[in-house]
């Protein structure tokens, strides 16, 4: 299946892409020319590791019966510094859970995550290539 994106150049270092009919603006800071009016291309990196795995873990965790009354993903990585191409040196996903009797579904959870981390997460697929993924579990801040 063919996939595609396509950016136009707004000057500057500005960019819009343009996805499946959705605009992003992408930008630059201001000390290598951009007026930080998007992201950085980069950093969409980790927006998609994050979005991939959530929403992989959101139709499990429903097929499973599991009622989640609140689901938030962070994404933490550092990149090399040394010389470029700077790069990702890891990845981090700590997925924070909560609801009332989350903890007696932990194991339906902690299934749930494995499932996206091991098998359906294409991105994660992608990226555990090129720098480990890893990932942690929080159920009502525990």
């Amino acid at each position: 299946m063919k996939v595609n994106a396509e950016l136009n150049w707004k000057g500057g270092m500005a960019f819009d892409a343009e996805v499946d009919g959705h605009i992003i603006p992408l930008d630059a800071d201001a000390t290598v020319g951009g007026n930080n009016a998007g992201p950085r291309p980069k950093k969409l990196l980790l927006v998609a590791l994050g979005g991939c795995t959530s929403m992989d873990i959101v139709s499990i965790l429903k097929k499973m019966r599991v009622e989640v009354e609140k689901f938030s993903v962070e994404v933490e990585s550092s990149q090399t510094e040394d010389e470029h191409p700077y790069v990702y040196e890891f990845f981090k996903i700590i997925f924070r859970f909560e609801g009332k009797g989350l903890e007696a579904e932990a194991e339906k959870i902690q299934k749930a995550v494995a499932l996206s981390h091991e098998r359906y997460c294409g991105v994660s697929a992608m990226l555990s290539k090129s720098a480990p993924v890893t990932y942690e579990i929080k159920i009502n801040g525990k």
